[in-house]
């Protein structure tokens, strides 16, 4: 999963491993994370497409980002989410 987290045997990964790999790919194409709320992103993990709601997804984390663990605020601080470090 280009480095980022890590892959289940089933194909399917974590619903953050998904968010993850969603937000990723729209930083990537779009050279930001100033993703819409209702913005949805497919993406291919272990041969498996999924669409995720990488909008609600970012927004989602970034309000509870006070009970996320280090290392999920780690994977956000690695994509360039500024608000995973404080």
């Amino acid at each position: 999963m280009n480095g980022i987290g890590v892959s289940r045997k089933d194909g399917k990964g974590s619903a953050f491993e998904r968010g993850i790999a969603a937000v990723a790919q729209y930083a990537a194409r779009e050279g930001h994370l100033k993703i819409p709320r209702h913005h949805t992103e497919s993406v291919v993990i272990d041969g498996e497409e999924h669409t995720v709601k990488a909008g609600v997804f970012l927004a989602n984390h970034k309000t509870r980002r006070a009970k996320l663990t280090a290392s999920k605020l780690a994977a956000l601080a690695a994509l360039g989410a500024d608000w995973a470090t404080e």
